[in-house]
Protein backbone atom coordinates (compact mmCIF):
# COMPACT_ATOMS: atom_id res chain seq x y z
CA UNK A 1 0.00 0.00 0.00
CA UNK A 2 2.00 3.38 -0.99
CA UNK A 3 1.90 5.85 1.68
CA UNK A 4 0.35 8.44 -0.23
CA UNK A 5 -2.76 6.34 -0.16
CA UNK A 6 -5.65 7.89 2.19
CA UNK A 7 -6.40 5.27 5.26
CA UNK A 8 -9.04 5.98 7.83
CA UNK A 9 -9.02 4.38 10.86
CA UNK A 10 -12.64 3.92 12.85
CA UNK A 11 -13.89 2.63 16.49
CA UNK A 12 -16.94 0.34 15.88
CA UNK A 13 -17.73 0.30 19.06
CA UNK A 14 -17.31 4.30 20.01
CA UNK A 15 -14.58 4.86 21.99
CA UNK A 16 -16.00 3.74 25.57
CA UNK A 17 -20.15 4.06 24.79
CA UNK A 18 -19.91 0.46 22.92
CA UNK A 19 -22.02 2.12 20.20
CA UNK A 20 -21.57 -0.15 16.74
CA UNK A 21 -21.39 1.04 13.55
CA UNK A 22 -20.68 -0.31 9.91
CA UNK A 23 -21.75 2.29 7.57
CA UNK A 24 -18.31 3.58 6.98
CA UNK A 25 -17.60 1.24 3.80
CA UNK A 26 -20.34 2.75 2.42
CA UNK A 27 -18.58 5.94 2.23
CA UNK A 28 -14.66 4.68 1.86
CA UNK A 29 -15.14 1.66 -0.38
CA UNK A 30 -16.24 3.45 -4.01
CA UNK A 31 -13.77 6.08 -3.39
CA UNK A 32 -11.05 3.35 -3.23
CA UNK A 33 -10.19 4.52 0.51
CA UNK A 34 -8.62 1.74 2.82
CA UNK A 35 -10.38 1.54 5.81
CA UNK A 36 -9.11 0.23 9.42
CA UNK A 37 -10.98 -0.46 12.15
CA UNK A 38 -9.76 -0.57 16.09
CA UNK A 39 -11.42 -4.16 16.84
CA UNK A 40 -9.79 -4.50 20.05
CA UNK A 41 -13.36 -3.86 22.00
CA UNK A 42 -15.65 -5.86 19.65
CA UNK A 43 -13.56 -9.15 20.00
CA UNK A 44 -14.87 -12.31 21.62
CA UNK A 45 -17.96 -10.95 21.70
CA UNK A 46 -19.50 -12.03 19.05
CA UNK A 47 -19.67 -8.59 16.70
CA UNK A 48 -16.45 -9.21 14.67
CA UNK A 49 -17.43 -9.93 11.17
CA UNK A 50 -15.01 -7.84 8.99
CA UNK A 51 -16.85 -9.27 6.09
CA UNK A 52 -20.17 -7.34 7.70
CA UNK A 53 -18.03 -4.57 8.44
CA UNK A 54 -16.47 -3.91 4.99
CA UNK A 55 -12.97 -3.24 6.58
CA UNK A 56 -9.43 -3.46 4.81
CA UNK A 57 -7.48 -3.90 8.12
CA UNK A 58 -8.68 -4.68 11.87
CA UNK A 59 -6.33 -4.78 14.95
CA UNK A 60 -7.28 -6.61 18.14
CA UNK A 61 -5.93 -7.09 21.19
CA UNK A 62 -5.29 -10.07 23.54
CA UNK A 63 -6.47 -8.69 26.94
CA UNK A 64 -9.70 -8.00 25.99
CA UNK A 65 -9.82 -11.70 25.77
CA UNK A 66 -8.59 -12.13 29.17
CA UNK A 67 -5.48 -12.66 27.16
CA UNK A 68 -1.96 -11.69 28.37
CA UNK A 69 -1.18 -7.81 28.11
CA UNK A 70 1.11 -6.72 25.12
CA UNK A 71 0.47 -8.59 21.80
CA UNK A 72 -2.01 -8.16 19.44
CA UNK A 73 -3.23 -9.67 15.99
CA UNK A 74 -4.19 -7.69 12.59
CA UNK A 75 -6.38 -8.93 10.06
CA UNK A 76 -5.62 -7.57 6.22
CA UNK A 77 -8.22 -8.43 4.08
CA UNK A 78 -6.64 -10.39 1.01
CA UNK A 79 -5.31 -8.97 -2.08
CA UNK A 80 -4.23 -5.70 0.08
CA UNK A 81 -0.40 -5.14 0.26
CA UNK A 82 0.98 -3.51 3.39
CA UNK A 83 3.96 -2.14 3.58
CA UNK A 84 6.75 -3.65 6.62
CA UNK A 85 6.31 -1.64 10.01
CA UNK A 86 9.91 -3.10 10.97
CA UNK A 87 12.73 -4.32 8.36
CA UNK A 88 15.15 -6.60 9.12
CA UNK A 89 14.21 -10.45 9.07
CA UNK A 90 11.38 -12.08 7.50
CA UNK A 91 9.35 -12.85 10.33
CA UNK A 92 5.20 -12.50 10.24
CA UNK A 93 5.19 -12.80 6.33
CA UNK A 94 7.61 -10.26 6.03
CA UNK A 95 5.96 -7.25 7.68
CA UNK A 96 7.24 -7.38 10.97
CA UNK A 97 10.75 -8.22 11.58
CA UNK A 98 11.67 -9.51 14.71
CA UNK A 99 12.00 -12.86 16.91
CA UNK A 100 7.76 -13.55 17.69
CA UNK A 101 6.81 -13.47 21.38
CA UNK A 102 5.92 -17.15 21.59
CA UNK A 103 4.82 -17.20 24.80
CA UNK A 104 2.08 -14.50 24.70
CA UNK A 105 1.05 -15.41 20.89
CA UNK A 106 0.20 -19.12 22.65
CA UNK A 107 -1.59 -17.21 25.46
CA UNK A 108 -3.66 -15.32 22.82
CA UNK A 109 -4.54 -18.43 20.98
CA UNK A 110 -5.77 -19.84 24.55
CA UNK A 111 -7.84 -16.97 25.42
CA UNK A 112 -9.36 -17.10 22.18
CA UNK A 113 -10.45 -20.97 22.62
CA UNK A 114 -11.81 -20.41 25.85
CA UNK A 115 -14.14 -17.50 24.70
CA UNK A 116 -15.03 -19.62 21.38
CA UNK A 117 -15.51 -22.97 23.67
CA UNK A 118 -18.03 -21.23 26.78
CA UNK A 119 -20.98 -23.74 27.16
CA UNK A 120 -22.63 -20.60 27.60
CA UNK A 121 -22.01 -17.80 25.07
CA UNK A 122 -20.67 -14.84 26.88
CA UNK A 123 -22.70 -11.96 25.56
CA UNK A 124 -26.17 -12.99 26.61
CA UNK A 125 -24.99 -13.59 30.06
CA UNK A 126 -22.52 -10.22 30.45
CA UNK A 127 -25.51 -8.08 28.80
CA UNK A 128 -28.03 -9.49 31.31
CA UNK A 129 -25.35 -8.73 34.15
CA UNK A 130 -24.63 -5.05 32.73
CA UNK A 131 -28.40 -4.88 32.44
CA UNK A 132 -29.02 -5.68 36.24
CA UNK A 133 -25.97 -3.01 37.28
CA UNK A 134 -28.03 -0.35 34.70
CA UNK A 135 -31.10 -1.01 36.30
CA UNK A 136 -30.09 -0.39 39.73
CA UNK A 137 -27.93 2.43 39.26
CA UNK A 138 -30.55 4.37 37.55
CA UNK A 139 -33.27 3.46 39.62
CA UNK A 140 -31.18 4.81 42.79
CA UNK A 141 -29.52 7.32 42.05
CA UNK A 142 -31.50 10.68 40.70
CA UNK A 143 -30.90 12.23 37.45
CA UNK A 144 -28.66 9.20 36.13
CA UNK A 145 -28.42 9.05 32.42
CA UNK A 146 -26.63 6.14 29.89
CA UNK A 147 -24.62 7.58 27.40
CA UNK A 148 -25.26 5.58 24.37
CA UNK A 149 -27.91 3.29 23.37
CA UNK A 150 -28.97 1.16 26.39
CA UNK A 151 -29.54 -1.92 24.40
CA UNK A 152 -27.73 -1.47 21.27
CA UNK A 153 -24.16 -1.46 22.73
CA UNK A 154 -21.57 -4.01 23.93
CA UNK A 155 -22.33 -6.02 26.11
CA UNK A 156 -20.42 -5.41 28.79
CA UNK A 157 -19.89 -2.13 28.86
CA UNK A 158 -21.92 0.94 30.63
CA UNK A 159 -21.28 4.56 30.60
CA UNK A 160 -23.33 6.79 33.11
CA UNK A 161 -23.49 10.05 33.82
CA UNK A 162 -24.36 11.21 37.80
CA UNK A 163 -25.10 14.62 38.00
CA UNK A 164 -23.54 16.61 40.70
CA UNK A 165 -21.17 13.88 41.04
CA UNK A 166 -17.06 14.37 40.06
CA UNK A 167 -16.53 10.73 39.06
CA UNK A 168 -12.43 10.84 39.79
CA UNK A 169 -13.73 11.73 43.63
CA UNK A 170 -16.09 8.78 43.41
CA UNK A 171 -13.61 6.76 41.89
CA UNK A 172 -11.18 7.18 44.80
CA UNK A 173 -13.67 6.03 47.22
CA UNK A 174 -14.56 2.80 45.60
CA UNK A 175 -11.06 1.26 46.09
CA UNK A 176 -12.78 -2.36 45.47
CA UNK A 177 -14.45 -1.49 42.37
CA UNK A 178 -11.93 -1.34 39.00
CA UNK A 179 -13.68 1.50 36.71
CA UNK A 180 -12.99 4.91 34.95
CA UNK A 181 -14.50 7.95 33.96
CA UNK A 182 -13.25 7.32 30.19
CA UNK A 183 -12.06 5.31 27.45
CA UNK A 184 -8.40 3.78 28.32
CA UNK A 185 -6.96 5.64 25.28
CA UNK A 186 -7.85 8.54 27.47
CA UNK A 187 -6.65 7.91 30.80
CA UNK A 188 -4.58 10.48 32.53
CA UNK A 189 -5.43 12.87 30.15
CA UNK A 190 -6.66 15.42 32.60
CA UNK A 191 -9.30 16.48 29.97
CA UNK A 192 -12.85 14.82 29.85
CA UNK A 193 -13.17 12.34 26.74
CA UNK A 194 -13.69 13.71 23.61
CA UNK A 195 -16.44 10.62 22.75
CA UNK A 196 -18.51 12.34 25.46
CA UNK A 197 -18.10 15.77 24.49
CA UNK A 198 -18.69 15.15 20.68
CA UNK A 199 -22.31 13.25 21.44
CA UNK A 200 -23.42 16.28 23.40
CA UNK A 201 -22.04 16.24 27.14
CA UNK A 202 -21.09 18.99 28.57
CA UNK A 203 -17.51 19.13 30.24
CA UNK A 204 -19.06 18.91 33.41
CA UNK A 205 -21.26 16.27 32.72
CA UNK A 206 -18.26 14.39 31.10
CA UNK A 207 -16.63 14.91 34.22
CA UNK A 208 -19.86 13.21 36.35
CA UNK A 209 -19.54 10.23 33.99
CA UNK A 210 -18.26 7.25 35.17
CA UNK A 211 -17.46 4.12 32.83
CA UNK A 212 -18.03 0.37 33.92
CA UNK A 213 -16.99 -3.14 31.96
CA UNK A 214 -17.83 -6.89 32.61
CA UNK A 215 -16.11 -9.59 31.36
CA UNK A 216 -16.53 -13.63 31.18
CA UNK A 217 -15.94 -13.71 34.87
CA UNK A 218 -18.39 -11.35 36.17
CA UNK A 219 -20.78 -13.15 38.74
CA UNK A 220 -24.87 -11.45 39.97
CA UNK A 221 -22.75 -11.32 43.15
CA UNK A 222 -20.24 -9.01 42.27
CA UNK A 223 -22.66 -6.70 40.23
CA UNK A 224 -24.81 -6.43 43.11
CA UNK A 225 -22.08 -5.24 45.58
CA UNK A 226 -20.74 -2.53 43.22
CA UNK A 227 -24.02 -1.21 42.61
CA UNK A 228 -24.76 -1.16 46.77
CA UNK A 229 -21.00 0.38 46.53
CA UNK A 230 -21.61 3.06 44.33
CA UNK A 231 -25.11 3.94 45.33
CA UNK A 232 -24.07 4.41 48.53
CA UNK A 233 -21.05 6.60 47.83
CA UNK A 234 -22.88 8.22 44.69
CA UNK A 235 -25.75 9.83 47.64
CA UNK A 236 -22.84 10.93 50.00
CA UNK A 237 -20.99 12.95 47.03
CA UNK A 238 -24.16 14.06 45.44
CA UNK A 239 -25.59 17.66 46.88
CA UNK A 240 -28.85 17.29 48.58
CA UNK A 241 -31.78 18.90 46.86
CA UNK A 242 -32.07 21.29 49.61
CA UNK A 243 -28.54 22.39 49.44
CA UNK A 244 -29.03 22.62 45.34
CA UNK A 245 -31.20 25.02 45.74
Amino acid sequence: MPFEELVIRSDPLGGGLGRKSSAQQEITAPRGIVLHTDAAQSTGYGLLDVVDLGVDLASMSAHKLHGPKGIGSLYIRGGLRITAQQTGGGQERGLRAGTPNVPEIVGFGAAAHLITSDAVPPPPRIRALRDRLQDRLLTAIPGASVNGHRHRRLPGNLSLTLPGVEATDLLDRLPGIAASTGSACNAGSGEPSHVLTAIGLTREQARATLRLSLGRTTTAIEIDQAANLIIRTAHTLAPSPANAA
